[in-house]
């Protein structure tokens, strides 16, 4: 990550340093020491060209302080330059021209890099110590202090972009690289989690199935369940966490019937409120409750993801239980009450579908908002 923004800042750099070039040739006439600012842009030229090429040979070298002092001498050479360059220049708004037209830009890719290597605080520091040289150059083409009048406000502007450009590189290069270790950490936890569910997992859920020893079932079942936790995340304690709340549901449902429940939740599930949460959860539980009651279940998998249009989430109860005749069975207070009631007071519903030693699957709908 960090070498591709110093990748980018070597493109910025040389674009910046063309516009210097195409600057002061443009002003060749208005010179007093057209050899001095023909030398330092020579050294901004050649610092660009030896950046470029470290950074195909040898990157590591761009990171450094001595690189990056380098860097930034030039761009402060730059800035004191517009003093030396037009020397004797008497007329105030020409004098605080020449402070502009000499590597206003290039100095940037410097002040950026110390950002983003060393942090926002270095990123900050080396952009005010940059600017600092550009007070000092209208004094050296003749001015004093009482000359500079409203234009102290063009040095202070100057002055706050430099260092607004070292910490924003700073800022977001912390920002990028810590979400580029929650990305790696994530990437990793998946991989860990694929090979432990196709094998400790599964190890574990044949033990608890087919031991006699009702303690080593129990134990077995407990590791089980720490691990899905540990690898799929969500502790059930933040109310709004939907994946982690179905969890606690399926450990009650095998606690209380020994049964086994997956609980399968797509990644980009939208954002509910915990009220919402709340009465999908409490659905869910009761789902299972019959399933274990009444359909005496030894299987059932929960699957929670986004509706077709992305505007809520669609969730399934489907169990291998005993199943029931939908014509011929009333429902129940779990039923309607426990179910349909929770789901319906937030403008959700619910659809079931069973059949007589087919199992059952109850499937909700809720809406985010």
């Amino acid at each position: 990550m960090q070498r591709g923004m110093l990748r980018g800042l070597a493109v910025f750099r040389w674009g910046t340093w063309v516009w210097m070039a195409v600057v002061v040739l443009a002003h060749r006439d208005q010179l007093e020491r057209p050899l001095l600012a023909w030398l330092l842009v020579g050294a901004a030229l050649a610092w660009t060209g030896a950046a470029t090429v470290l950074l195909e040979r040898n990157p590591a070298a761009l990171e450094r302080a001595p690189a990056i002092l380098c860097e930034l001498a030039i761009g402060m050479a730059l800035g004191l330059a517009g003093g030396a360059v037009y020397a004797h220049t008497t007329n105030a708004n020409e004098a605080f021209s020449s402070v502009r037209t000499i590597g206003f830009a290039w100095p940037l890719a410097g002040i950026i890099t110390a950002g983003v290597v060393y942090g926002t605080t270095a990123g900050v520091v080396a952009g005010i110590v940059v600017a600092l040289p550009r007070f000092v150059a209208p004094i050296i083409n003749g001015l004093s202090i009482r000359d500079f009048g409203g234009h102290w406000y063009s040095l202070a502007s100057t002055t706050v972009l430099y260092a607004l450009a070292g910490g924003v590189g700073g800022h977001l290069t912390r920002v990028l690289r810590r979400a580029q270790d929650e990305v790696a950490a994530a990437q990793a936890r998946e991989r860990v989690a694929r090979t432990l569910h196709d094998g400790v997992l599964q190890t574990l859920a044949i033990i608890e199935r087919r031991t006699d020893d009702p303690q080593l079932a129990n134990i077995a079942r407990e590791q089980e369940r720490d691990l899905r936790e540990f690898l799929f995340g969500g502790d059930g304690k933040d109310p709004a966490d939907l994946p982690a709340r179905l969890r606690q549901a399926a450990a009650r449902f095998e606690d209380s019937f020994g049964g086994r429940v997956e609980v399968v939740a797509a990644p980009d599930l939208p954002a509910l409120e915990a009220a919402r949460v709340d009465a999908i959860a409490g659905a869910v539980g009761e789902a299972l409750t019959n399933a274990g009651k009444h359909g005496r279940a030894e299987r059932v998998t929960v699957f929670v993801e986004p509706d077709d249009i992305g505007s809520g989430v669609v969730c399934s109860v489907h169990d291998n239980g005993a199943g029931f005749d939908l014509r011929r069975l009333r429902e129940g207070v779990g039923l309607s009450r426990s179910i349909r009631g929770r789901m319906e007071e937030v403008g959700g519903r619910v659809e079931i579908d069973s059949r007589l030693g087919s199992g059952t699957e109850v499937r909700l709908w809720l809406p985010c908002a």
